[in-house]
């Protein structure tokens, strides 16, 4: 949906970076000029288009954030550390038990567990806080103009104006993140197109308000009409037996359940294995680390964001929406030699010596980073940016 592992978006209001405001680029009006003529060869309206394009123009920090987007890549334990963390655990629970009856009807016309609706708008936006705020037009024309993924984005634009066209929003609340992903449950322009749905019954798709009953029946659609099974678990935690051949994990290896629970793999929690018919195992962090069986409708969340982190934290955050326990195996230390518990540690303890890291939450992100340095220069340390064990011992 959003073309890659979610990271927060920005909180809906005014847009404060100069980079995400329009700058003069004749290239980019010209293009525009251009476009507009395709546009109206497709049927777009010249008031469409004259209400789309007022006050929007070329954005430089849209351009910056996606040649930038492959350097960060984060692990499964990171990625649960900010998705699933008991803070956000317990925020989306609050959030979950607000909207039940909401999401009770949506589970019922889309077969999609109300919980997994809820995870899906909780991975997304933080259940509404960050839906972002940048104007979809000058996103996606900007990136269309710039060429890199050029006629995927143009086709994002072009389908952005036909929802203005159809009148489901406003050119002034069409907002999302930086790549055009908008609303509660950020869908893209033509994911939108295909599978947005008016729950609400007022005539009008609305997935950017505060009212988020429309963006969230639509997440209910899109996996529904992808190939949700109904009644089906998404996979579960599994524990594996000694020398398990780890030639065998991987979405391409699938067996009955009856063959993994043969080959020792067994529920973390105790029991027996659900079946919920051919499943594989995965082993995102390796031998030692959490392992899991997942199972068809876990294909059905990649279709929302073709990345197994990211598949993995749903279905998890799913769970624990619905009073699931935290994972019970445990990652190991990462390259530096470092566990969560060193990494929160240190955030900790950098922030208590004047160094913000911008929270304790053991994902060491550019704050982070950026609080080393200056630890490093400020003590007349090597300045690597870079964590290690002595570094943490020097902290105290």
């Amino acid at each position: 949906m959003t073309g890659g592992l979610p990271s927060p978006s920005r909180r809906s209001g005014p847009t404060v970076d100069p980079m995400l405001r329009p700058q003069p680029n004749a290239g980019y009006d010209a293009w525009v000029t251009a476009f507009r003529d395709r546009a109206l060869a497709q049927g777009i309206s010249p008031g469409t288009l004259s209400a789309a394009f007022r006050g929007a123009g070329y954005l430089p920090g849209v351009v910056e954030r996606d040649r930038k987007q492959t350097e960060f890549t984060r692990t499964l334990q990171d990625y649960l550390a900010i998705m699933a963390s008991d803070e956000q655990v317990a925020t989306g629970r609050r959030a979950f038990a607000a909207r039940r009856a909401l999401l009770g009807e949506i589970e019922g016309r889309f077969g999609v567990p109300a919980n997994v609706v809820a995870a899906i708008w909780g991975v997304e936006s933080r259940y509404g806080e960050r839906r972002g705020d940048i104007p979809v037009i000058s996103a996606c024309s900007t990136l269309a103009y710039d060429g890199r993924r050029g006629g995927f984005f143009e086709k994002q634009l072009m389908a952005a104006l036909r929802i203005l066209q159809r009148g489901d929003v406003s050119a002034a609340r069409m907002t999302g993140s930086w790549a055009g992903a908008m609303g509660h449950t950020q869908f893209i322009p033509t994911t939108f197109e295909a599978y947005a749905v008016d729950f609400g019954g007022d005539g009008r798709r609305d997935i950017w308000g505060e009212d988020p009953t429309d963006a969230l029946a639509s997440a209910g659609a899109y996996l529904g009409r992808s190939g949700w099974r109904r009644g089906g678990l998404w996979g579960l935690e599994v524990t594996l037996p000694a020398g398990f051949n780890a030639g065998l994990a991987g979405r391409g290896v699938k067996k009955a359940v009856a063959d993994w629970a043969a080959l020792g793999v067994r529920p973390a929690g105790g029991g027996k294995l659900p079946d919920h018919g051919a499943g594989s195992v995965l082993m995102p962090a390796g031998p030692g680390a959490p392992a899991f069986l997942v199972f068809r409708n876990f294909s059905v969340i990649l279709r929302y964001n073709n990345s197994e982190n990211y598949a993995i934290a749903v279905g998890h955050l799913s769970d624990r929406l619905a009073g699931g326990g935290p994972l019970q195996g445990r990652f190991g230390p990462d390259r530096y030699g470092l566990t969560i518990e060193d990494r929160k540690r240190l955030q900790t303890r950098l922030t208590a010596a004047g160094y913000d890291t911008g929270g304790a939450d053991g994902v060491l992100g550019k704050k982070t980073e950026a609080a080393i340095r200056a630890y490093q220069q400020a003590n007349g340390l090597p300045v690597t940016g870079e964590p290690s064990p002595a570094l943490l011992k020097r902290l105290g």
